[in-house]
């Protein structure tokens, strides 16, 4: 009897490692839809929080801000640190301070301490999401990775179309703490589970974490989104504008002096000389950029332009995660035939032609068909970028750098998330006056005038139009991103 090799399909080995990968991925899903849907109940049920706290816009802004920004900067810290003190004990750190986070999120007395409880879930979701791709990428056979990652994604997308219907009932039926409560039960099951079924792997080299380099990144991260969240309503000549961005502009060299001395920095350049791996991270960046505040911008466009409940304007929007979650495995399965970098492109691509449809047909009066058609098509070339992209850049790196260089890989992403809400939102409420802006985040602003709504309406052309040149930047660089190993390349 020839005894098969314990690396090909079909061998015992091989079967037991998938068998193994499958239920890695049922836990590191889990993670997707914690965060997934954490992020989409409130970005459709912000105006029901700002109504509770009648906070100003500031305070509104940086409700969403504040987890994006400590996430973004915390992301290569905590996978440099699951290199050396282990990745699942990390992981699953980041599961119960999540939950801890959203318990208390829902206690909050003022805006101000729920903020503070955003930053503590925004570390938890650090750990988790600089954590479970590499996961994965670990536990599948290069084979059957694309498949795996599709599911890994998709996961994304059903909690991005669970989430805004979700946050719209719980704003006008059990109130705005459950936003937050509806995690809770699903962070214990994620933290059981990922306990009794991630092994632990071997830990990496002990090598000191880049803490100057960590600070510096958060500095520069929050002097940028102080001035691009104040330039809407403030205006360019703001001195918290001009001081947010004299800030972030003087620190950037400090950080190249700072990472270029540093054995092990947190941007470390040298593992992004790969030409593929390049232009793969800045179309993901791009994409991130241009995908990351459209349900919020089209929650809003519902609930101030159109004035409709959070509810209804929750169902106007799931044409994106229904297109994600069809697109994810789908694109996933064709993986196994269609290269990485097609997958890519033709994701971008996709996305590209969602916002230009949106951007040419916005208009209160706009038939919910247009709408929709186009927040779907948005929503199918995001979830096939993503898989493509991710795939394309995992099945590229050297396992010694896994942890370091997904966090990186994650944070250009977040860095593109952040970016995408601070600018979309002051391009948005710097169309109509200071006086008004707080009744856009509030969902309120169609009460107050036709006049008031045709003044957003120019903000909402024009958020669009950004996004729509944004994602077209993303196309044509996702196209560059393709090397000699491709099928079919020069």
């Amino acid at each position: 009897m020839v005894a098969v090799p314990q690396d090909l399909p079909g061998s015992p080995e091989y079967l037991s490692k998938l068998r193994y990968a499958w239920r890695v991925c049922s836990v590191t899903s889990l993670g997707m839809v914690l965060i997934g849907v954490s992020g989409s109940t409130l970005n459709v049920a912000l105006p029901a929080v700002v109504r509770h706290f009648r906070a100003d816009a500031f305070a509104s802004g940086w409700v969403l801000l504040s987890f994006l920004l400590v996430n973004t900067a915390s992301l290569v810290f905590f996978g440099r640190v699951a290199d050396l003190l282990g990745r699942r004990e990390i992981y699953l750190a980041g599961f119960a301070l999540f939950t801890a986070g959203s318990l208390l999120a829902g206690l909050s007395p003022g805006v101000w301490f729920l903020i503070a409880m955003r930053v503590v879930q925004a570390v938890g979701a650090a750990m988790i999401l600089a954590n479970g791709t590499v996961i994965i990428t670990d536990a599948f056979p290069p084979d059957r990775l694309s498949q795996g990652m599709g599911v890994y994604i998709g996961t994304l997308s059903v909690a991005q179309l669970a989430g805004p219907t979700l946050g719209g009932l719980v704003a006008d039926i059990a109130g705005w703490q459950w936003i937050f409560w509806v995690n809770v039960p699903a962070g214990l099951v994620a933290l059981t589970w990922g306990a009794f079924t991630l092994r632990r792997a071997p830990r990496g080299p002990r090598r000191p974490v880049d803490a100057p380099g960590n600070l510096i990144v958060f500095a520069v991260l929050s002097a940028a989104l102080i001035a691009l969240s104040e330039a809407g309503s403030r205006g360019l000549n703001s001195p918290v504008v001009l001081a947010g961005a004299a800030v972030a502009v003087a620190l950037v060299p400090v950080l190249v002096f700072v990472e270029r001395r540093s054995p092990n920095p947190v941007l470390d350049m040298r593992l992004f000389g790969d030409r593929m791996l390049a232009f793969a991270n800045a179309a993901s960046f791009c994409n991130a950029l241009a995908r990351a505040a459209l349900v919020l911008l089209v929650a809003l466009y519902f609930q101030a332009a159109r004035g409709v409940d959070a509810v209804t304007a929750a169902l106007g929007v799931l044409p994106v995660p229904i297109g994600m979650a069809l697109a994810s495995p789908v694109a996933g399965a064709a993986g196994r035939r269609v290269p990485p970098y097609a997958l890519s492109v033709g994701g971008a691509l996709m996305s590209t032609a969602g916002l230009g449809a949106l951007f040419l047909t916005v208009d209160p009066a706009t038939p919910y068909w247009i709408v929709g058609a186009g927040l779907f098509l948005c929503g199918c070339g995001s979830g096939t970028f993503l898989t493509g992209n991710t795939t394309q850049v995992m099945s590229a790196l050297p396992a010694g750098s896994m942890g370091v260089v997904n966090g990186f890989r994650l944070m250009i992403m977040n860095v593109g998330i952040v970016l995408s809400v601070a600018l979309t939102l002051s391009v948005l409420t710097g169309s109509v006056s200071a006086g008004l802006r707080a009744q856009v985040y509030a969902g309120t602003l169609s009460r107050v005038s036709p006049v008031a709504v045709e003044q957003l309406m120019d903000g909402f052309r024009n958020a669009y139009a950004m996004l729509f040149a944004v994602a077209l930047a993303g196309t044509l660089t996702a196209a560059l991103a393709r090397t000699r190993r491709d099928p079919g390349a020069p």
